[in-house]
């Protein structure tokens, strides 16, 4: 099962329950339970100039990818500043506020599980009270106390860049296997989002296909959703030939097949969740590994 949608600014409104707790905040459901999800909610949010929302916090865990704009996040005794390309993770439970900065905002929310839709019982909580906003503070990549905050550089992507030292005082988090850029055929893979800023239940990550890279046919035991932010990107899903561009969402339920191949000549880039978190094995299964086995059984067989 898989699904295939757009972000579309003009379809953002202000859900019902959110009436009465913010002001100038709307979002647009992009994967949900409608659809087939049971494990992750996908949506864009938006906040007007001066917009807010007030204290909440959910019995699901949040991520927040800022695309455009400055948010104020005040949760855990601190408020952080959230610019462009910035992320944060609001562990299930967790009481937090919005608020935006000098302009509008526009984000990109993950939740899992999947948001309740059906009324048997609430899933987000106003809790009325008013946490104490210090100064906006942008996350710092170096500071050990920063446990739920990462921050996407572009150039973390150039291999070439990272073939050679790093800065002791540049302004990244420090080196290591836990957030190394993951290379291999043309692809890489970026890690934002997982139980190293808190993560429990999802994902998030970035992914860049140069031109030529290829990932054959394959299926996972687990969900995954695609936000395609750069190039054209050709798919064969669910057998079905898709062709994807910036702004183009993705999502592949368990078992979907899926594979993903860039023909052009330029960068392919996409933001992609997981959900529930992948298991430490087996969670790729290559559509043509048991075609190669099927083939040597029958010809086994034959003989």
């Amino acid at each position: 099962m898989h699904h295939a949608t757009k972000i579309d600014d003009t379809a953002a409104y202000t859900p019902s329950s959110y009436e009465g707790h913010s002001s100038g905040f709307r979002r647009q459901i992009l994967v949900n339970r409608a659809i087939g999800s049971p494990h992750m909610t996908l949506s864009v949010g938006h906040l007007a100039t001066d917009g807010y929302v007030a204290t909440q916090l959910h019995s699901f865990e949040v991520s927040i990818y800022v695309f455009s704009g400055s948010l104020a996040v005040t949760t855990l005794g601190a408020t952080t500043l959230l610019e462009e390309n910035n992320v944060i993770v609001l562990p299930l439970a967790t009481a937090y506020a919005l608020r935006a900065i000098n302009g509008p905002v526009k984000w990109l929310q993950m939740a899992s599980p999947a948001e309740l839709d059906d009324g048997r019982r609430h899933d987000t909580f106003f809790t009325g009270e008013t946490l104490a906003e210090t100064v906006p503070e942008a996350p710092d990549m170096r500071d050990p106390r920063n446990r739920n905050a990462a921050r996407f550089d572009a150039e973390s992507m150039d291999l070439k860049r990272l073939a050679g030292g790093s800065d002791v005082n540049a302004p990244t988090v420090s080196p290591s296997m836990a957030t190394a850029l993951l290379a291999y055929s043309g692809i890489g893979v970026k890690m934002l989002v997982d139980q190293q800023v808190g993560a429990q239940l999802h994902t998030m990550f970035i992914v860049d296909y140069q031109p030529t890279a290829i990932a054959h046919p394959h299926d996972h035991p687990f969900e995954e959703a695609y936000v395609f932010v750069e190039g054209e990107v050709h798919a064969l899903v669910d057998g079905e030939l898709m062709v994807f561009h910036p702004g183009d969402v993705l999502w592949a339920g368990v078992g979907a097949d899926h594979g993903f191949e860039n023909r052009g000549d330029g960068l392919v880039r996409w933001i992609e969740v997981q959900t529930p978190q992948p298991p430490t094995r087996h969670s790729y299964r290559f559509s043509r590994e048991w075609e190669h086995l099927s083939t040597k059984l029958e010809h086994g067989h034959e003989h």
